[in-house]
């Protein structure tokens, strides 16, 4: 599932919900692209001190956290499908 997320000043994001295969062969240079400096710096320490295997947690959790963190900057969704599937995933109040 893709959620778009749009900005008071209207710049739009999409993020997808769930897995993130991206994060799974890619690891810490997702972060970069989508402009997360903090996340990326964090992932690339995290799977050097593990041997790669925080990669495999981060697989799970990066995409929950990148909508958290857009959502504490002010994004909010930008339809009323992202609306119900940020509701249904609770990273929203109905």
């Amino acid at each position: 599932m893709i959620v778009r997320l749009v900005s008071e000043e209207g710049e739009m994001r999409t993020a997808k919900v769930g897995f993130s295969w991206t994060v799974f062969f890619f690891g810490f240079l997702v972060p970069i692209c989508r402009g997360d400096a903090k996340w990326a710096v964090i992932m690339f320490a995290a799977s050097v001190l593990t041997l790669f295997l925080a990669q495999m947690v981060f697989c799970f959790t990066y995409n929950g956290t990148y909508i958290r963190e857009l959502l504490a900057k002010g994004f909010r969704p930008g339809d009323d499908y992202s609306r119900a599937v940020l509701v249904a995933k609770g990273y929203i109040a109905g």
